[in-house]
């Protein structure tokens, strides 16, 4: 090939990539999203997880929601109320009360307190073993599996297997709800922080079917109920259930509870 072809050749690329590049550059300008900086500053403000607890894809979906005015400033469940008070800041607004909440297990059925129905040899997945005969190995159908399919979702290690069944870890746990997801039997629920009583069991079997197969579940037998001076405790299904707003903590369910299920 002459130089004259070389030289030919090197102009026209040289030409086409000069173009492409203004074509770019131009056209970037012309099409680009302006975005708010509280966007990006909020986004910096939270905590960087991407565990979607705030029911947001990620931490940059809750911040562009907020900037909109679509969430509240106080939807991210991990940062609490720190992260609510900067993000409050930034957006000029109140951060108003954030109410810390932490996972609870509804079941108390331990390897030594609920039978098991038979040996079960397969995958080691709660939501597997579910699927089974008599939905899974455990006597109870309605208590904790005890296969750790909410361990693998939690991202916080905030909850374990421990005789059997999930016990979360509250001062670790930032209530992401990611075990709630994750748990086939739904047992995990999200209560108030500062509850103090909360009765660890999940059965709606009556009573003399509950003692067959677990030695601590709840029994229906409303005495808690009865006990109660505020209305905080209602039984309904065969299952007890506390109030969180109503309840003042007075113990007075607990006490009387003859199969101790009232934390």
């Amino acid at each position: 090939m002459s130089i004259t072809g070389v030289l030919l050749a090197a102009v026209i690329v040289g030409g086409t990539g000069l173009f492409i590049g203004v074509f770019l550059g131009v056209a970037g300008k012309k099409f680009a999203v302006e975005t708010d900086e509280r966007e990006e500053a909020v986004l910096e403000a939270l905590p960087g997880n991407n565990c979607g607890g705030c029911g947001y894809a990620g931490c940059s979906g809750l911040a562009a929601a907020i900037v909109k005015g679509e969430a509240p400033v106080n939807q991210c469940p991990v940062g609490g109320a720190p992260v609510a008070e900067k993000i409050a800041a930034i957006m000029g607004e109140e951060a108003g009360e954030t109410v810390r909440m932490t996972a609870f297990v509804k079941c108390a059925g331990t390897c030594d307190k609920a039978g098991q129905a038979y040996e079960y040899s397969g995958v080691k997945d709660c939501v597997m073993a579910d699927m089974m005969q008599n939905k899974g190995p455990k006597g109870c159908t309605f208590g904790c599996l005890g296969f750790g399919s909410c361990v693998a979702a939690c991202p916080f290690d905030a909850i374990h297997i421990e005789e059997g069944i999930a016990v979360v870890d509250k001062e670790a746990c930032k209530s992401c709800g990611n075990c709630v997801a994750a748990c086939p039997r739904h047992l995990i629920e999200l209560v108030p922080y500062e509850q103090k009583h909360l009765v660890q069991c999940s059965s709606r079997e009556k009573g003399k079917d509950v003692m067959s197969v677990c030695q601590v579940g709840c029994i229906g037998c409303r005495m808690c109920e009865k006990v109660c001076e505020f209305g905080a405790v209602t039984v309904e299904n065969n299952l007890a259930h506390i109030d969180p707003d109503k309840c003042t903590g007075c113990g007075k369910c607990a006490e009387k509870c003859p199969k101790k299920i009232i934390l």
